[in-house]
């Protein structure tokens, strides 16, 4: 771990040096995107630009959640592909390659000029939901853009899959229309890439549940963003279990009862270790 000064200054500008030379490094930069986004992609700009000027041989970026990445195409007239424009602003900055997981498209890797590692976390919630050794089971894809993420998952674990239809009449609130797939008698497991506010989800296991599966829905998502009132929503919808990775730090007070979190820390250090000695990355994970 090297050194690192990261203040801001009376006017809120942030300040970042780095407290040792890293003058002909590979340095590994790892930097997620929480509830302040801005803030953070904007220390992230200055700690690759505080690398870049210090001499680094190269800057690797590891960034467990890429915020913005819902914003990847224009949907409706005069809006802005922001996932892009982060993008441009992280090679800008100065860095050599990326590291990721579980983008919410995997396209966005085009959006970038350097290599990019999008590391799928799947591997972890199928080794996770193995040891519950559940019967009668069916994966549930919340909406038919996550339908070949989720197929693959029951594929892995021997599921069946069912696939929700929904409609977003604006943003942050969507509504199921149809149930497609047998669910009756289930136990679902409700397998997406992001929990915001958590309506989508909570939607979802209502619609199961009149669809007639079990009232034992599991959901399992990559990254808890946990937006308000998504704590409130999830325990008031009293899922089974509400399983997801640490790439966001949750803080003490958006705690569940029932929430159990897999680290990506070991899949993190395995990544690192194999960029460092020229190794495949990919087969860590497929």
């Amino acid at each position: 771990m090297s050194k690192m000064v990261i203040k801001r200054f009376a006017c809120n500008e942030i300040y970042t040096k780095v407290g040792e030379t890293v003058r002909g490094k590979n340095v590994f930069i790892v930097q997620t995107a929480t509830q302040d986004v801005n803030e953070d992609y904007m220390e992230l700009f200055l700690l690759c630009d505080t690398m870049k000027r210090s001499f680094a041989k190269s800057v690797h970026v590891v960034l467990p959640h890429f915020g913005y990445s819902r914003q990847d195409r224009i949907s409706e007239p005069r809006e802005t592909v922001s996932a892009k424009l982060i993008a441009d602003l992280i090679v800008k900055s100065g860095a050599d390659h990326i590291v990721t997981f579980t983008l919410h498209s995997d396209q966005i890797q085009g959006f970038f000029d350097i290599p990019v590692d999008n590391i799928n976390a799947q591997k972890l919630f199928v080794d996770y939901f193995k040891k519950k050794n559940l019967r009668d089971a069916v994966v549930v894809s919340p909406d038919a853009g996550g339908a070949k993420s989720a197929k693959n998952f029951a594929v892995q674990l021997g599921f069946p899959l069912a696939i929700l239809h929904k409609s977003r009449p604006r943003h942050n609130v969507s509504e199921v229309t149809h149930v497609v797939g047998d669910v009756r008698n289930k136990v679902p497991i409700i397998y997406d890439d992001i929990i915001d506010t958590a309506g989508s989800v909570c939607t979802a296991k209502e619609a199961l549940v009149q669809a007639g599966a079990l009232d034992k829905v599991y959901l399992a998502a990559t990254h808890p963003v946990f937006s308000n009132p998504a704590t409130e929503r999830l325990e008031k919808a009293n899922f089974k279990e509400v399983v997801v990775t640490n790439s966001i730090p949750i803080s003490p007070e958006k705690q569940l009862s029932n929430l159990k979190v897999l680290s990506l820390a070991p899949l993190i250090a395995k990544v690192i270790q194999n960029i460092t000695k020229e190794k495949s990355v990919s087969n860590l994970y497929l």
